[in-house]
């Protein structure tokens, strides 16, 4: 699983060049050219002043990606040199009071501070990856009707495979209240996300709908098609989901627990070989459609 450490600019987010003189100089190419350097969209800068010998400039962004700052002062100042109109003196220096400052390492130091950062960053993922939140969907469950056998069968087989699985509870069947959910589990730390039910063709599934407002990409693959519009089908066809958001994949499976037991082999096997969400998705749904097949071929039988 590839992960790019994100900083958190937590709102110190000035660089202030020091020891620069400027003359008839467009102060939306310096941050332009900063902008450059640090892998930031050319609006991402922005000049906010200009003294005698001073320059400073706003990053217009939360976070920035480690590798995009950490020793990238030389590379700055060799560019700024380029501009005709600016001057720098032998001891020009860019400063800033967070996490930005670390602008200013020299390149060794640079280096050696990436390497423990893509070490821990590796640790950290691995963690992540491994712990698992299962959510559950319907009316029936919340009131008690039924008995949510979904979540102790995920528990036990990913459980077996290293995992730590942990239960969301129950979600109403509203696509607000389940982005929401998605959005706030997220922020937890949590590698695979697995929503059951909710992903039929009645109007009362609004998990897929949910999913798309957390990741409008999120691939959707068919299990069963029916005629929209007969009976209580509202929608095309039983689906499922698969998003991503950062390192966290989000599976919406449907509920009756055969099928969600018949999902976990290709969802393990997809995890292991890193598929994309398309191909994760398209996986799952193929052996739920030979489940399914299988299921009406001995139907079939049995009434012959």
């Amino acid at each position: 699983m590839n992960f790019n450490l994100e900083l958190n600019l937590l709102e110190k987010r000035e660089l202030w060049i020091k020891g620069i003189k400027l003359e008839g100089v467009d102060l939306r190419e310096i941050a332009r050219m900063v902008a450059k350097v640090l892998g930031l969209k050319e609006d991402e800068v922005l000049v906010v002043d200009v003294r005698s010998d001073l320059v400073v400039l706003d990053v217009l962004r939360k976070t920035i990606k480690a590798e995009d700052i950490v020793g990238k002062e030389e590379d700055i100042l060799n560019e700024l040199r380029k501009i005709k109109g600016i001057t720098l003196s032998p001891d020009a220096s860019i400063h800033s009071e967070g996490v930005l400052g670390l602008i200013s390492l020299h390149k060794e130091e640079a280096q050696q501070l990436l390497a423990s950062l893509k070490e821990i960053s590796k640790e950290v993922v691995e963690k992540i990856s491994r712990r698992v939140l299962v959510f559950s969907t319907g009316l029936e469950l919340k009131l008690g009707m039924i008995k949510d056998t979904n979540f102790e069968i995920i528990k036990e087989f990913l459980s077996k495979q290293g995992y730590i699985v942990e239960y969301g509870g129950i979600l109403e069947d509203d696509e607000e209240f389940i982005a929401g959910t998605i959005r706030r589990a997220l922020d937890r730390g949590y590698g695979l996300i697995i929503i059951t039910g909710g992903t039929g063709a009645e109007d009362k599934d609004r998990t897929i709908e949910g999913l798309i407002k957390v990741d409008p990409t999120a691939a959707r693959e068919c299990i069963v098609k029916f005629k929209k519009g007969m009976g209580r089908h509202v929608k095309e066809c039983v689906e499922i989901g698969v998003g991503q958001v950062g390192i966290t994949l989000i599976v919406a499976l449907p509920g009756p627990t055969d099928e969600v037991k018949e999902a976990l082999e290709p969802l393990l096997d997809g995890l292991k070989r890193n598929l994309s969400k398309k191909l994760l998705a398209m996986t799952i749904a193929e052996k739920l459609r030979k489940r399914l097949l299988e299921k009406m071929h001995s139907s079939w039988r049995h009434v012959l």
